[in-house]
């Protein structure tokens, strides 16, 4: 989906298919097939914008071969869908019975991830619409924090490595007339965990095509201010790459039991649900939602948030609620000023069959509406901020 900007420029919402995991390319197709289309057929669009996921196996079989390649782009094409940014945050596995920490490898310390972002790089420099010149893509926050920070090689060999990646990523504009930017998404429990994280290593990387995608939830969950924060990204001249449209999970009073109860529903085997409470000591966590639910690891006389992407436009049932002031307001700040901070905005909820049972969608048809749903929400966002939807 397109917008017009008051300025003038455009800035391109879409959904990212993570929500729908494959690792072939025969489960890409699949995925254009049986979810993407039908939701932009429920939006009444001609056009619909999806932020792609290639795993590793894709994403060598479409390098391996420009005839998948060009073919990939026609399909898309006569789907009536356009790619501008891809998810290059999971490398493999992310639909596997249990994620939790796998989906921090390989890192930025190893070097199948600069090969493999290099590969996301190139494939979207080709799927980009004729009329775009510019593309996206997020990425893992260096690493999680374990072994990193014990390392003393770990942020030399992840500088050098990035720094390597934007050389690349110069030489690929040069080529194709395409400028492909690299965002680190910050993610608790990471080296990078919060914005404020960020500004350090990407000042030490320098480069105008290496900034940070925001991730809303990401940011409620680490309680930080989004205004502090982008206001920070914009001192130090850090660019904000792409923003992922998601919302935490939120609990008041999380020293009730009946919170307790509501929030262990959310614990589940698939993906790590890192969980935050923000005390006057400062920011205290537990590395997944059953470790602060189960017992005392976590502070209960404030609020907790949990990394749980809860869909944007049915937030949980009383006593728990969601972080969707959070996107609203960071929202604003990126693109209800002036001019943009940021032309990619992306609806990030990967965990619909990770909810509670009784909330989880039975059918593609009830999943699709919801994907619809949330993107007419994050619409609706944005015309009230004075963008203007185009064909």
């Amino acid at each position: 989906m397109r917008f017009r900007h008051p300025d003038g420029s455009t800035v391109h919402l879409s959904y990212c298919t993570n929500v729908h995991p494959a690792e072939t390319l025969d489960g890409v197709r699949a995925q254009l097939r049986d979810h993407c289309e039908p939701v932009r057929r429920r939006l009444g669009r001609d056009r619909l914008g999806i932020g792609l996921w290639l795993a590793r196996d894709a994403a060598r079989a479409l390098i391996n071969d420009p005839a998948e390649l060009r073919a990939l782009r026609a399909e898309l094409d006569g789907r009536g869908l356009e790619v501008v940014t891809l998810n290059g945050f999971p490398y493999e596995g992310f639909g596997a019975a249990e994620v939790k920490y796998r989906v921090y490898r390989p890192d930025w310390t190893e070097p199948d991830r600069l090969s493999h972002t290099t590969d996301l790089a190139r494939l979207l420099a080709a799927l980009l619409p004729d009329d775009v010149t510019e593309g996206t893509i997020s990425t893992l926050p260096l690493a999680w924090r374990t072994p990193y920070a014990t390392d003393p090689g770990a942020a030399r060999t992840a500088r050098t490595a990035l720094t390597t990646l934007a050389q690349r990523l110069d030489a690929l504009a040069e080529l194709t007339g395409k400028s492909i930017r690299i965002g680190l998404e910050p993610e608790p429990g990471c080296t990078v965990e919060t914005t404020a994280d960020a500004i350090a290593p990407l000042t030490d990387v320098g480069h105008e095509r290496i900034g940070i995608c925001v991730d809303t939830c990401h940011l409620a969950t680490s309680f930080e201010e989004p205004e502090t924060a982008l206001d920070a990204l914009a001192a130090a001249g850090i660019p904000v790459v792409k923003s992922q449209l998601s919302a935490a999970l939120h609990a008041e009073h999380p020293h009730l039991p009946e919170v307790r109860t509501a929030l262990a529903a959310f614990a589940e085997p698939r993906f790590l649900h890192q969980t935050r409470t923000r005390t006057a000591a400062g920011l205290r966590g537990t590395d997944d939602l059953d470790e602060a639910v189960a017992g005392r690891a976590l502070p209960d006389s404030t609020p907790w948030r949990a990394h749980f992407h809860v869909p944007l436009h049915t937030p949980p049932a009383p006593p728990l609620t969601s972080t969707l002031p959070v996107l609203r307001t960071t929202l604003t700040r990126l693109v209800g000023g002036p001019v943009p901070l940021t032309r990619h905005l992306e609806v990030e909820t990967y965990t619909w069959q990770a909810l509670p049972a009784e909330l989880r969608p039975r059918t593609r048809t009830q999943l699709a509406d919801g994907i619809a749903a949330e993107l007419t929400l994050a619409r609706d966002l944005l015309v009230d901020l004075g963008l203007k939807e185009l064909p």
